[in-house]
């Protein structure tokens, strides 16, 4: 443990100094958002992913629902996302197994800090603001079930989907050690008011809201990507709704449709038909 620190200081000075290498190349980064995924492989196959290379990523908006029975099968399927060219980020939503994912150690990274599940696949802690291509982004998941009361008659529900106040205020800080500004904002619900204009009736608040209502308020963003709401939909100025469509991580970025994957076998459900 001792010579993490060190590491760590390593890792920031050969990301900036890449960074900068990356720059005067004119080497572009490229980051694709999309929505929830449920365990769902194919989404990994769209033929949209193909432009990802070693350095680019891609960026899951919560309920990425391969961490869920911790089954042999599943460790398989974790391995493959995790031996992909480029890196896969994401936040947790309402439909993860927290016991599973909150037992990967947390470790830092690019500002933040992570759960590095397996190779270039990694969780991307509550509050933390990263530091991705020059960009920061900041990471807040999470989100309340509408079938709470079901899920916990099966235990399939957690309490942990929604954050203790001890998380909401340390991410308060953390936005305001950075001034309140970042450039790009992931999270799998999004504000109060959001939810507002895109479920009309739906009152009900929780703490998370309120917190993201704040967010909205207070800090200033270039594009704020959310997934809870199983729709594909840019609202102006700066957010966007995602499902199945992927968008490039900047302030204009389109929406590229994600159509499902044909040919082959179409067999739905978890992990269906990866490679080794």
């Amino acid at each position: 443990m001792a010579s993490l620190p060190g590491f760590y200081y390593f890792h920031i000075i050969w990301y900036t100094c890449y960074t900068a290498y990356k720059t005067r190349m004119g080497v572009k980064t490229l980051v694709y958002v999309t929505g929830d995924v449920h365990g769902d492989i194919r989404r990994f196959k769209h033929r949209a992913l193909r432009k990802l290379k070693k350095r680019d990523y891609l960026i899951v908006c919560g309920d990425f629902g391969f961490i869920w029975t911790g089954s042999h099968k599943e460790n398989r399927v974790l391995k493959w996302l995790g031996r992909r060219r480029y890196t896969i980020l994401f936040v947790e939503g309402s439909h993860d197994n927290y016991d599973l994912l909150l037992g990967y150690p947390k470790t830092p990274w690019n500002g933040g800090e992570v759960r590095r599940i397996s190779g270039k696949l990694m969780h991307l802690c509550r509050g933390g603001v990263f530091e991705v291509d020059g960009n920061k982004i900041f990471a807040f998941g999470g989100g309340s079930s509408d079938d709470a009361d079901i899920r916990e008659e099966t235990g399939t529900w957690w309490k942990e989907e929604l954050p203790e106040p001890w998380e909401i205020e340390a991410a308060g800080k953390n936005l305001e050690a950075h001034g309140n500004t970042v450039d790009y904002i992931i999270t799998h619900q999004s504000s109060m008011k959001i939810k507002s204009l895109l479920q009309i009736g739906d009152s009900d608040m929780n703490p998370m809201d309120a917190f993201f209502d704040e967010v909205r308020e207070k800090v200033s963003f270039k594009k704020w990507f959310f997934g809870s709401f199983h729709m594909d939909k840019q609202i102006p100025p700066g957010e966007t709704a995602l499902f199945q469509s992927f968008a490039e991580m900047k302030p204009d970025g389109a929406l590229i449709p994600g159509r499902s994957i044909k040919g082959g076998r179409k067999k739905r459900g978890k992990y269906a038909r990866y490679k080794r």
